[in-house]
């Protein structure tokens, strides 16, 4: 089992990572990006490489406990976050992680939570329906300790502190996730695009 046994996935994750590329949501080789390829295997990026450039040599397959199924290749620290999603939640399709300007600051700006209401982006989140219906993203604190940060999220996974499919690291980014490849995309630009709306409120309240 290699990227080349799913070349359909393989390429759209490619194209994701593009399109976040130009758009500068993981500059410098940041952000890790996952789709689930069998109930136990997901494939992801490897360490080290530029999003904006990344091609199917550039992917791995990982188990759901993080072991690369070739021991040569190297994934993300963060992978232990994807599939401990994953393991939470057999819906889950794909796990995309940026490292925004936007949800970066936001992250540092705030306690424990980030509420975002009255927008009308907010319904492209999944099971969102109005603008009313308010927002709450909770804020995980940064450690380079990944087993420790992925024990905290699974924690809060199964308290149920997570509400959307997302989560914050702060002074980070952003972690959202979706049933596909293409829901995942888009709750990634919903919220970017949110926390960008709110960033810029802060702003012009300063001012």
């Amino acid at each position: 089992m290699t990227p080349q046994t799913f070349p359909e996935l393989s390429a759209a994750l490619c194209a994701t990572c593009h399109l976040f590329g130009e758009r500068q949501w993981c500059l410098a080789t940041s952000g890790n990006f996952s789709v689930r390829v069998a109930p136990e295997r997901c494939l992801i990026t490897q360490s080290g490489k530029d999003k904006s450039t990344l091609s199917p040599d550039d992917l791995m397959i990982c188990d759901l406990a993080g072991r690369a199924l070739v021991a040569t290749l190297q994934s993300s620290a963060e992978t232990a976050l994807h599939t401990c999603l994953y393991r939470h939640d057999g819906e889950i399709g794909a796990v995309l992680h940026t490292h925004s300007v936007a949800a970066t600051v936001v992250s540092r700006a705030v306690d424990a939570v980030v509420e975002i209401d009255g927008l009308e982006m907010q319904k492209a989140l999944r099971g969102v329906s109005s603008h009313e219906q308010a927002l709450s993203i909770p804020v995980l604190e940064n450690t380079q300790d990944m087993p420790q940060l992925a024990g905290e999220l699974e924690r809060r996974l199964a308290a149920g502190d997570i509400p959307l499919p997302a989560f914050l690291v702060r002074g980070h980014g952003l972690y959202a996730w979706g049933r596909t490849l293409g829901e995942a995309q888009r709750h990634v630009e919903g919220l970017e695009f949110l926390l960008q709306c709110l960033w810029q409120e802060r702003l012009a309240a300063t001012q």
